[in-house]
């Protein structure tokens, strides 16, 4: 112990005027890397776009990514490592080319966050009143990607985005898995105040089992997104909202209690889409949509095209068609790239067959937010 003390004036090389010192001369240093990293990226972006290629590549972005979390010797964790040059990575990007893209809105919805947390702070945000105007804003030309949920684990699919994926011609470019923690917040904090409790559907669902424990009595109203909730209970002292700490600081809320979801590890699966299809980073999913005729055995051969292609599935899912009763289609996701010769086998056995056949994108597999 006492060779151990000995060592920390030594490393401190003069104390903590010294150390300070040395911050400031690595700062320096690193925002000339920084500016030269810069201006490395500037020349590649008029490479790319002489070939006509998008500044966001996010086969490219996760390679990076990983290399550096690779080359990690500590004492910061991988994941502030990617946070820290994901920032770096969208600060360059928007030297490129200034990304608009569209999320559920307002501001400070879960999909505000995950769209920050995908694209960094560098870009544009253009919220929206409905995934359906998600979508819309990028096929207008008014975006360039969104973000949409698609998944919840406790609450299951977001079958608006499923249907849209259907009928749109957007690609899906890119997912995130977004940790969701609730807070019930109000303008005065007091839990006595309640008598509504306004928040998303999902999110009314997640919480299902606090709220019934707690508030039994408190009416419960869904409205567009978590944000909007926050906003409703700042205008009302008998409502509170379920919805983000973030949310409800922004709107002045007082926090009575947090993690009330009643999953602890309560997850969002957000889907990135845009209008162009995107390469291979070598960890990728592709996902899916296809109907088959209504008899003995289609689906299960349908399915055995992938297994004997050794292509696993990570999920399945059925939505009804909406203009047959009683006829579903059914979405996978399939793990591999689309251009993968084993994937596009299987694919194009199925496609022979199946009364439908929609590939929605092949994009770089997501990591859950934060770890």
């Amino acid at each position: 112990m006492a060779s151990r003390k000995a060592t920390k004036p030594a490393a401190a090389g003069g104390g903590l005027p010294a150390l300070r010192a040395r911050i400031d001369e690595l700062n320096i240093r690193i925002v000339r890397a920084l500016s030269q990293r810069a201006r490395l990226a500037q020349e590649v972006w008029e490479i790319k776009r002489a070939e006509g290629a998008s500044a966001y590549q996010p086969a490219r972005e996760r390679a990076v990514l990983e290399s550096v979390a690779a080359a990690n010797p500590g004492p910061l964790s991988d994941e502030q490592i990617r946070r820290i040059f994901g920032e770096i990575i969208a600060a360059c990007r928007a030297l490129e080319q200034e990304l608009r893209v569209a999320y559920l809105g307002p501001e400070h919805t879960y999909s505000h966050e995950a769209a920050r947390a995908h694209f960094g702070a560098s870009a544009e945000f253009a919220a929206q009143t409905s995934i359906a105007g998600v979508f819309g804003a990028i096929e207008n030309g008014r975006a360039d990607f969104g973000v949409v949920p698609v998944e919840n684990s406790t609450e299951g699919s977001v079958t608006l985005t499923l249907d849209l994926l259907i009928d749109t011609p957007l690609q899906v470019v890119g997912e995130l898995l977004l940790p969701v923690r609730h807070a019930l917040a109000s303008r005065s904090g007091d839990p006595r105040a309640i008598a509504m409790i306004v928040s998303h559907q999902q999110s009314l669902g997640q919480c299902r089992g606090y709220l019934a424990a707690n508030f039994p009595s408190a009416k419960l109203e869904a409205v567009a997104s978590n944000a909007l909730a926050a906003q409703r209970a700042a205008e009302d002292a008998s409502a509170a909202a379920i919805a983000s700490v973030t949310a409800a600081g922004a709107y002045g809320l007082k926090v009575i209690a947090e993690n009330i979801q009643d999953a602890p590890h309560n997850t969002t699966r957000f889907l990135v889409i845009g209008r162009e299809p995107v390469a291979p980073s070598g960890a990728d999913k592709t996902s899916v949509v296809f109907a088959v005729p209504e008899r003995v055995g289609a689906l299960n051969w349908a399915l055995s095209l992938f297994a004997r292609n050794s292509i696993n599935l990570t999920m399945i899912q059925s939505r009804p068609q909406r203009a047959r009763p009683w006829e579903y289609v059914f979405f996978v996701d399939l793990q591999g790239h689309r251009e993968d010769p084993k994937l596009r086998r299987a694919l194009e056995a199925l496609k022979r067959r199946a009364l439908l056949l929609k590939v929605l994108g092949s994009y770089p597999e997501g990591r859950l937010a934060g770890v």
